[in-house]
């Protein structure tokens, strides 16, 4: 079978999959939401970075790009739903591809519609205190929030394909992204700018004082997420359904 029907067909079970399409309307309103919070916070502070505070809820939004990439791929272990997968289409590899694609797709255009919603409202919060950011600040904030979200729901694909199971995924990435990212990264310093959330959110802010930059941060989130795609893809070829 051709790539183009697999994928239409792999988008079609996303969409008429309320949970997941719900997921995505989870990530808009969830990630601004913490935004709008986090520019009411009128606390001096001398490192006041006002792209992040605008795009601070990607920390919290994150959680539905990964949960809706992990949902995606759990529900064909489900009544042996992949085994009617791999029946329509042998070629396993072209599967997969197509999986993730119908995956990371629709998280980057809602992650850029996300993107825009955050930057407008942090910016509506912030009022003054984000007279500093210029529009090239911002549309890399966009751009990026897009790429970083996506880039995080096929990194939880891969994962999710070789734990063969979504639940086993989520247990390990969101006490990872919530807690353990932050410890790790007071005790081991700039060895931390190279954890795929860490080095993701460069693009988010307005400065940046680690070995990576906005673009090398989101590189190195793809490197991430490629080898997860790589180990599901092994995964799916080489085990039984």
């Amino acid at each position: 079978m051709p790539f183009a029907p697999v994928l239409h067909s792999e988008w079609l079970k996303i969409r008429t999959l309320r949970s997941l399409v719900a997921g995505l309307g989870a990530l808009v309103l969830v990630t601004a939401a913490f935004s709008a919070l986090a520019g009411l916070d009128n606390s001096a502070d001398a490192d006041f970075d006002p792209l992040f505070s605008a795009f601070f809820g990607v920390s919290f939004g994150q959680i539905a790009a990964i949960t809706f990439g992990a949902q995606a791929v759990s529900a064909e272990f489900q009544g042996g739903a992949l085994r009617v997968s791999l029946s329509a289409v042998p070629h396993r590899g072209r599967w997969f591809a197509a999986k993730a694609t119908a995956i990371g797709v629709p998280v980057l255009a809602v992650g850029l519609l996300t993107g825009c919603v955050s930057l407008a409202v942090g910016k509506a919060v912030l009022g003054d205190r984000a007279s500093g950011m210029s529009w090239s600040e911002g549309l890399r904030g966009v751009v990026g929030c897009g790429i970083y979200l996506a880039l995080m729901a096929l990194f939880a694909a891969g994962l999710a394909m070789l734990l063969r199971s979504g639940v086993a995924t989520l247990s390990v990435l969101i006490p990872f992204l919530l807690i353990v990212s932050f410890v790790v990264g007071d005790v081991s310093g700039s060895a931390a700018d190279f954890l795929p959330d860490k080095a993701g959110q460069v693009a988010l802010h307005e400065t940046w004082g680690g070995a990576l930059g906005p673009w090398t941060g989101l590189a190195v989130t793809a490197v991430w997420a490629g080898v997860a795609l790589l180990a599901g893809a092994w995964s799916v070829r080489r085990r039984d359904a």
